[in-house]
């Protein structure tokens, strides 16, 4: 059973917000007691969450699809519904997280570092909180907007500071077992190592973590063997270590092709491997013709500028000395890299000139308003209200959404779409020459609505009747 996975495709869905509540104060003795609906609450967020004790994405690869909760609804008596509760996703320490196209959207390294994957819906306004001087007891609320769906990528790229690269069998399992505490799998034959193994070397005062990456294979870097598959976890590493095998028994190998192969896929692959420090080790002299091997081929890798060590992870030869030489190499890189300072806030005020949208006139005459104010507007609209779609209307009359179709060119009866093209209202404008209370009628009801509801015309039609039965009686005249 699969025990160790570094990639995997989340589906991640935000909780949506509450709906606001419509109700109206009712108490014996108070006949205008007033709206008094409360505020829906607030949808969850999905959060990714670095957790050291987490190694594997294991658990996302075998239920990818994670929901955080939604808030509750508004009541009457101004009572505000429950917020979602956060959805926390706990990954491994280097995990990166992208889109579906490719694209970094958070890179995750350190204890408790947090990303938002989805955000949770805001809740929607209770009529209470409509209420102004001229819309005294509003007869609608707002939609809470729903929470966002997203589908992304987690990649885990393994934070060590040495890497162990070479060929399949090359000994670099018991390599890393000697060097640290750390127990893998060895056996004799190839592609013993399916996962990326990690141990922590201690040499004087430097304490640094070490790799043994999986075999690398010629073609690895476009998809041969398992290379292509953990090529990632060598990205972060600041110090290569090429692993050669001098006591190899296939006739076609020998340590100089090995290394020359291996230098071929890691720059082949790129991510900045090519200009990484590294140093060789020459491992299994402890094996009958590994030793004069080892004394054959070390003039040459040293004639090409590498340090080259002669170990036996068996009988534990030379490994003081490559324990303190990678030591120093990772100081170096260590002491480099600049000094973290503390974070700074960013304050980035919307210039004067920005609306907040933009009004583009497409190919086919239609013309679209995009911006977070009035798609989330329309998102939080019951357009089977009348009263709400007019308060919209009047919304975005006072963004400027008007003036600025009348400057596109807009002319009464276009089509008007808000949103993008996948989840967009679209309507046939129509110029709003009055706006505000003035225009409004009973509660849910507004005058500019060219369709009425037919419970609303209903309503009127049985007020007329009534008004011309009172003016019957009051035209009557006894004999």
């Amino acid at each position: 059973m699969t025990t160790f996975v570094d990639r995997v495709e989340l589906h991640v869905a935000a909780g949506s917000g509450g709906h606001g509540c419509a109700s109206v104060h009712r108490e014996k003795f108070k006949p205008l007691g007033g709206p008094d609906g409360g505020n829906g609450g607030r949808g969850g967020d999905v959060i990714l969450v670095v957790d050291q004790s987490v190694t594997t994405l294991l658990d996302y690869h075998h239920s990818p699809h994670r929901k955080a909760t939604n808030g509750a609804p508004g009541a009457g008596d101004n009572r505000s519904g429950k917020d979602g509760q956060d959805l926390v996703l706990p990954v491994p320490d280097g995990t990166v997280v992208l889109d579906k196209a490719g694209n970094v959207l958070a890179d995750l390294v350190g204890q408790g570092t947090t990303f938002i994957a989805a955000q949770g819906g805001r809740g929607g306004l209770g009529n209470a909180a409509l209420a102004s001087a001229r819309r005294k007891a509003p007869g609608f609320a707002l939609l809470g907007v729903p929470g966002d769906l997203r589908d992304v990528v987690l990649e885990l790229k393994t934070v060590a500071d040495v890497a162990l690269v070479g060929y399949p069998s090359a000994g670099k399992s018991s390599l890393i077992s000697v060097l640290s505490a750390a127990k893998p799998k060895i056996a004799d034959y190839p592609f013993t190592t399916l996962v990326p193994n990690l141990g922590v070397v201690t040499a004087g005062a430097t304490v640094y973590t070490i790799a043994d990456v999986p075999g690398l294979i010629p073609g690895a870097s476009q998809g041969k063997g398992l290379g292509l598959e953990f090529l990632r976890h060598v990205e972060r590493c600041s110090v290569l270590v090429h692993v050669l095998d001098t006591a190899t028994l296939e006739s076609d190998r020998d340590p100089v092709s090995d290394l020359d192969v291996i230098e071929a896929e890691l720059k082949e692959y790129g991510a900045g491997l090519e200009n990484r420090p590294r140093l060789v080790v020459l491992n299994k002299i402890d094996v009958p013709d590994g030793q004069d091997l080892a004394d054959l081929v070390r003039p040459e890798l040293e004639e090409r500028g590498y340090r080259v060590f002669e170990v036996s992870a068996v009988a534990h030869k030379g490994l003081k000395e490559l324990s303190f030489a990678l030591a120093e190499l990772v100081g170096a890189h260590r002491a480099a890299q600049p000094k973290e300072e503390s974070t700074r806030v960013v304050i980035r005020p919307k210039a004067v000139d920005d609306a907040g949208f933009t009004v583009v006139r497409e190919e086919d005459g239609l013309f679209r308003v995009r911006g977070d104010k009035p798609e989330r507007w329309v998102r939080q609209t019951d357009f089977s209200n009348d009263e709400a779609v007019g308060y919209l209307a009047d919304r975005l009359n006072r963004l400027g959404v008007e003036d600025q179709l009348m400057k596109a060119g807009a002319r009464s009866g276009d089509g008007v779409a808000i949103g993008p093209e996948d989840n967009a209202v679209v309507f046939d404008w129509e110029p709003t020459m009055m706006a505000g209370a003035e225009m409004l009628g009973r509660r849910g009801e507004d005058h500019r609505m060219e369709a009425p509801r037919p419970a609303a015309q209903r309503r009127r039609d049985r007020q007329a009747e009534r008004d011309e039965a009172q003016q019957e009686y009051d035209d009557f005249e006894p004999f």
